[in-house]
């Protein structure tokens, strides 16, 4: 499969992900300038972490109306697997490609550390062959990563297990210690309608080897090649 990591000017974490791909996949990958409009020679996409456009505004805010930003759409729209880390994940939900916003922490603070997260869906190119209930320790490294949404919102999320990822203690046990931002229900991820398009504010990129700290991210990464895999079977 071919990657595409969609790069804006203030994004650092496309080269983990860049790096992610190419030595813990060994996969074919591709860093994308922000001002590119096809994407047709890409199976997947990656919108990496970082300061997009220096998050003016507020994080995600402007890298939505970047030139690439319709072809995501039409991307996502034709059912190719999407994921937002970090502030690919705030970028995409400023896009409307997913529900809520991310906020401030709640506790005003930037947080970096490992955080354990449990799979609660298993039917995105992202969680292929991930049971629910499995945990992952993964790092995080953000100041708005508050996930919200309205009352009605968040009930339909739950309701249509739209929840990909929730924050977790390391037995798996939804906790307010274990809730590093203040997200409501504990969440760390989600997904649209459809499942393509997934966003998550831990870093799976930055845990791919264990010489770095952990390699529980390949799981994640390393799903989607699955899902092309059943995908090319049905076809």
């Amino acid at each position: 499969m071919r990657f595409a990591v969609i790069t804006f000017p203030g994004s650092n974490g496309d080269h983990d992900a860049l790096m992610a791909i190419q030595m813990g996949l060994g996969q074919p990958v591709e860093l994308v300038w922000h001002t590119e409009t096809d994407l047709s020679r890409f199976d997947c996409l990656i919108i990496p972490g970082g300061f997009s456009y220096g998050d003016y505004l507020r994080a995600g805010a402007i890298a939505r109306f970047a030139p690439v930003m319709e072809s995501v759409r039409a991307f996502a729209e034709a059912g190719g697997p999407v994921l937002g880390i970090c502030n690919g994940f705030q970028i995409l939900t400023e896009a409307g490609l997913l529900p809520g916003a991310l906020l401030r922490n709640a506790s005003l603070s930037f947080e970096c550390a490992w955080v354990h997260v449990r799979v609660d869906n298993d039917r995105t190119p992202w969680t292929r062959a991930l049971a629910p209930g499995t945990i992952l320790r993964l790092p995080i490294a953000h100041g708005e990563g508050r996930y919200y949404a309205d009352d009605a919102t968040l009930e339909r999320l739950e309701r249509e297990g739209r929840v990909v990822f929730r924050y977790v203690d390391a037995d798996g046990r939804v906790t307010p210690e274990a809730n590093p931002n203040g997200s409501l229900n504990n969440i760390a991820g989600v997904c649209n309608e459809r499942g393509n398009v997934v966003g998550l504010m831990p870093h799976p990129e930055r845990a791919y080897d264990r010489l770095i700290g952990g390699d529980d991210g390949l799981r994640v990464l390393s799903a989607v090649l699955r899902a092309g895999v059943a995908a090319a079977s049905r076809s």
